[in-house]
């Protein structure tokens, strides 16, 4: 469907299976309709009622419920106005302006079986007139945008921009301490003059243990170390010649017995 060059699309916002139209008097005083003086027991017409809505406008349709014809149809523009009107004294019933293309209207009273159905009929039509005003105030926003020249904030040509640096110069330069620091290294000590010798150590005192008591025997006499004499160069040899001697000695004495 296209309108002014723009596609507008119909969609259905509410159907009811079963509602009825009556034939109402005048309205008698500016206090508003009541459904108590229509014919409540002889509706003129019975039927199915479908909202629809195309752009900003919603339309209540009443339909034929077997063959869908057309039976009258009222354009809302907005809600609540002169189109849909409540009655005083009931939530199941409603005036609404009906038309039949040519210019002609007339008023009809229309009446839901269920109080449910009758608040799903009022919901849907309060939801399409808020969505509508959302658009609307969201349209005029954009147009407040648009009126306000915007601020070109780039640079023109040949333009440049000077940044100082200096202050990370320091930084980087203060920083391998502060990572040393971090770290738990001490800087290295400062350079001395060339030549200089480093002090020694301070000396540590050393205690020696006390000698041990002498073991000697009571004929000894002077230094309780003993004097050891000089070894033999042959240390075999006293053993030799005093073995010979004595078996020497054996032999010749008369002590030996042979037995």
């Amino acid at each position: 469907m296209m309108a002014d060059g723009n596609a507008l699309y119909e969609s259905v916002l509410c159907v009811k299976a079963e509602v009825h139209v009556y034939r109402i008097p005048p309205r008698s005083s500016n206090r508003g309709y009541r459904a108590a003086d229509w014919k409540l027991d002889e509706p003129a017409w019975s039927g199915r009622m479908k909202i629809t809505a195309k752009g900003k406008t919603a339309y209540i349709k009443l339909e034929d419920r077997n063959t869908g014809e057309l039976f009258a149809q009222a354009a809302v523009d907005q809600y609540p106005s002169s189109v849909v009107e409540a009655v005083v004294e009931s939530s199941r019933y409603f005036v609404i302006r009906i038309e039949d293309g040519n210019g002609r209207h007339a008023f009809i009273g229309l009446g839901f079986a269920d109080r449910g159905d009758s608040f799903d009929f009022n919901v849907a039509l309060q939801d399409h007139f808020k969505w509508v005003k959302q658009e609307s105030d969201l349209a005029r926003q954009e147009a407040v945008q648009d009126s306000v020249p915007k601020l070109d904030l780039g640079f023109k040509e040949g333009q440049t921009i000077k940044i100082n640096i200096g202050n990370m110069k320091k930084k980087e330069s203060g920083g391998p301490l502060r990572s040393r620091a971090a770290a738990g290294l001490l800087p290295p000590p400062p350079a001395g003059k060339a030549g200089a010798v480093l002090p020694p150590p301070p000396a540590h005192s050393t205690t020696t243990a006390p000698a041990p008591p002498s073991t000697g025997t009571l004929l000894d006499f002077g230094d309780s170390a003993p004097i050891m004499a000089p070894p033999s160069q042959d240390l075999w040899g006293d053993f030799t010649s005093a073995g010979s001697g004595s078996a020497q000695d054996s032999r010749s004495g008369s002590g030996w017995v042979q037995f």
